[in-house]
């Protein structure tokens, strides 16, 4: 063992990434599993904290506290400088990153049995799009939380790069590979040169052709199905009384789908002017169910609902999305289709930035040899498919989705530090 080691902490899961005689290892870091969910949960009642599946768990489970999930996406926001109540206590976003952070080194030292001081850590390629000044910010600040948890010596490397360096270990001839690398935060892309001569060279800038990212990420699709199927049962489209035919208020439901907005809509203000939209609403049943979930405050648990629906229609037409918590046998039937629907937008996005990587990189889509898929939203079916599709010609060659960066993450760290 040595004191070095790789952190890919993701906007949904993350990972840590130890030298063993000199070759990467991941660290199972909750029940034997290397991915982490990149969640904390704060009980009030006895002022504890769980992490990873156990916060979700307690959450679910009806625990008296405060879910906090998806904070790498708060990096380079205003939010940072900002903060949210926990236990009555006004805390800084950036104490809550560092909770989480020192708590994937402790159980990292746990299984090496001994300190980690030295660091590779993930970013993506922006964490900020076109807005060089916030994701400057957003590493420092993030380099800033990695030495109050007691690292040493922290590098950073872009994802899909760390990515490329896992798969570049199992290589017999040399290749130029396109990495594209979808997590829950970030769509992010890597075209470089790889060959097994060069597993051991120091510096790879000579390789990359190009990188390039965009802030489209698998919470981004479960956003947009969630305001698509799930939100309409609970009023969104719906009309209020009256000959004008104006629509209820979109933004509650907006801020209801995304993950660290949804706090703000359990405050005691925004569910009393809920009940006077109510009284105005032409359906005020759909405004009932609504108001349930906000007063049982079970934002977080419609997303993961949301998002294990998405996860059946990966690999099957028909799925339900199940909203019994928030009325007895609410069901709805869902379909692959209305998924893609809903989620055309980012999709188009994604396929966007990759024709732009290769315009940057200054190659046809003919040359690429081979392209390695990795993170957990390289998983959906339509965006396979529109891979596949760019590159008729091209090898499609699936990695780790949870673990090649951090893999990546610590080869780099090997390679810097040992």
């Amino acid at each position: 063992m040595s004191s070095i080691c790789g952190i890919d902490f993701g906007t949904s899961n993350s990972t840590v990434g130890i030298a063993k005689q000199g070759k990467p290892l991941l660290v199972p870091l909750e029940a034997g599993q290397a991915a982490l969910p990149s969640a904390l949960f704060f009980n009030f009642d006895d002022s504890s904290v769980s992490y990873g599946r156990a916060a979700v768990s307690d959450y679910i489970d009806g625990e008296f506290g405060r879910l906090m999930r998806a904070l790498k996406s708060i990096l380079g926001t205003s939010l940072m400088n900002q903060g949210t109540h926990i236990r009555q206590r006004r805390v800084h976003y950036s104490e809550i990153i560092g909770e989480y952070i020192a708590e994937l080194k402790q159980r990292a030292e746990s299984h090496a049995q001994q300190p980690l001081s030295q660091l590779v850590a993930g970013r993506p390629v922006h964490f900020v799009d076109n807005d060089p000044n916030a994701d400057k910010l957003a590493q420092d600040a993030l380099a800033e939380i990695y030495q109050r948890a007691g690292f040493k010596d922290i590098e950073f490397q872009f994802e899909p790069i760390a990515a490329a360096l896992d798969y570049e270990q199992q290589l017999k001839k040399e290749e130029l590979a396109l990495i594209v690398d979808i997590g829950g935060g970030t769509a992010d892309f890597t075209i470089i040169r790889l060959a097994p001569c060069n597993q051991h060279k120091s510096e790879r800038y000579d390789d990359i052709l190009a990188t390039s990212g965009v802030h489209i990420g698998g919470n981004d699709f479960d956003q947009r199905f969630n305001l698509a199927k799930a939100m309409p049962a609970l009023g969104l489209h719906s009309y209020m009384k009256g000959s004008s035919r104006l629509q209820l208020p979109s933004a509650p439901y907006f801020d209801l789908a995304t993950w660290h907005l949804i706090h703000n809509q359990y405050e005691r203000q925004n569910i009393h002017r809920i009940e006077a939209l109510k009284l105005q609403a032409e359906q005020p049943n759909l405004i009932d169910r609504l108001l349930t979930l906000l007063k049982q405050q079970d934002g977080h648990r419609l997303i993961a609902q949301v998002e294990a629906c998405k996860i059946a229609l990966s690999s099957q037409q028909h799925a339900e999305l199940e909203l019994g918590f928030i009325e007895n046998q609410l069901r709805l039937p869902c379909h692959r289709e209305e998924f893609e629907a809903a989620t055309k937008q980012q999709l188009e996005g994604i396929r966007h930035a990759i024709q732009q990587t290769l315009l940057s990189a200054q190659i046809s889509a003919k040359q690429i040899s081979s392209v390695f898929l990795t993170g957990g939203t390289t998983g959906l079916p339509a965006l396979r498919h529109a891979v596949a599709t760019l590159f008729p010609d091209s090898e499609c060659v699936e990695g780790d989705r949870f673990g090649s960066v951090g893999t990546g993450l610590t080869l780099d760290a090997l390679r810097r530090f040992a």
